[in-house]
């Protein structure tokens, strides 16, 4: 860092539709129950988008963040949106953001790395932050996670729902929030979990089909997890040099209450250093790490400045997964 300037996390905010979609209803159309649901990954409800796009939640996650911080959006030169249920291949998210909020000063772009694109985003804007000639870079996850998944496949419905959430970063002379991070990804495996498929489709092709739906092989993703994530984990903080012991919480993304206990149990770590938030949100894909980081920092169990520990690891398709260790 000596050649480059440090960079803080300086405001949080989310955003998510108003509509809940309990377990109960669920039972509507599938062949579920409460018990089931949530006894098999901790979900008891979610929220899902009637009307709003990915932008339009995203978008609101950026006037939240940018309502605490007091920051003018013509000050923000970097936003990244990380997200696998885009309104649209182009214009991205993060245009559309940067349009919606005046962000007048801003490159913007999109980054998909499924349920681990908010630990990805954040990599990549604390690096080109650190050598910018701006001050400012926005990062938002954000999903409609409704839009791409199969609501007659009792495997996957029941899994995900629609929010986001994100942080503003600020570069300066005094404090640097990142430490340090491990991060990968595995396209052998990436089979395991599939979205928004498209076949070869032009005049000289033969015709084909395809199912743009989300489908996932649960038991592949749940071991791929089990193995690789506690390594992350234990990695990024070796990276730093000091203990599992002293980080203050592990921000799992909240893909299920089983893996996160799972996780725990590899590290030896208590269950309460684990927060979670599952069970109101469901799968919330890139946008369940920043949610849940803000919903801590709004209850005060973590405070900006406050000089504690977290780790924030996230994990899904590509294969991708990641862990970033950052002292608040």
């Amino acid at each position: 860092m000596s050649n480059q300037a440090k960079v803080r996390i300086c405001s949080v905010g989310k955003y998510v539709p108003e509509k809940i979609l309990s377990n109960e209803d669920l039972t509507k159309w599938l062949d579920t129950s409460d018990e089931w649901i949530s006894s098999r990954t901790g979900i008891k409800q979610r929220h899902i988008s009637t009307t709003e796009n990915t932008s339009d939640l995203c978008t609101k996650a950026a006037e939240s963040i940018l309502e605490k911080s007091g920051v003018d959006a013509s000050e923000i030169g970097l936003i990244i949106v990380a997200t696998m249920s885009p309104d649209s291949q182009s214009p991205s998210v993060a245009c559309k953001v940067q349009g919606n909020i005046q962000a007048v000063n801003a490159l913007a772009f999109d980054l998909n790395a499924a349920c681990s694109g908010f630990v990805y985003a954040s990599s990549v804007a604390e690096k080109m932050l650190s050598v910018a000639p701006y001050r400012y870079a926005l990062v938002i996850g954000g999903e409609v996670m409704s839009k791409v998944v199969n609501w007659e496949d009792r495997s996957t419905a029941v899994l995900f729902g629609d929010g986001a959430g994100g942080m503003l970063l600020e570069r300066n002379e005094h404090t640097h929030s990142f430490v340090s991070e491990d991060i990968h990804a595995d396209g052998t495996r990436g089979s395991a979990l599939t979205s928004g498929e498209q076949a070869v489709n032009n005049p000289i092709t033969p015709k084909t089909t395809s199912d743009a739906h989300l489908k996932m092989s649960g038991r592949d993703i749940f071991d791929f997890v089990v193995r690789s994530v506690p390594k992350s984990v234990k990695d990024v903080v070796e990276d730093s040099q000091i203990e599992l012991n002293d980080v203050d919480y592990f921000i799992l993304h909240q893909a299920n209450a089983r893996l996160i206990k799972a996780v725990s149990k590899k590290l030896k770590q208590p269950i309460e250093k684990f927060p979670q938030n599952i069970q109101h949100y469901g799968n919330t894909s890139a946008a369940s790490i920043p949610i849940l980081l803000e919903e801590l920092i709004e209850q005060g169990d973590i405070q900006l400045g406050s000089n504690q520990t977290i780790v924030l690891t996230g994990f899904g398709g590509g294969l991708t997964w990641g862990s970033l260790l950052i002292k608040l």
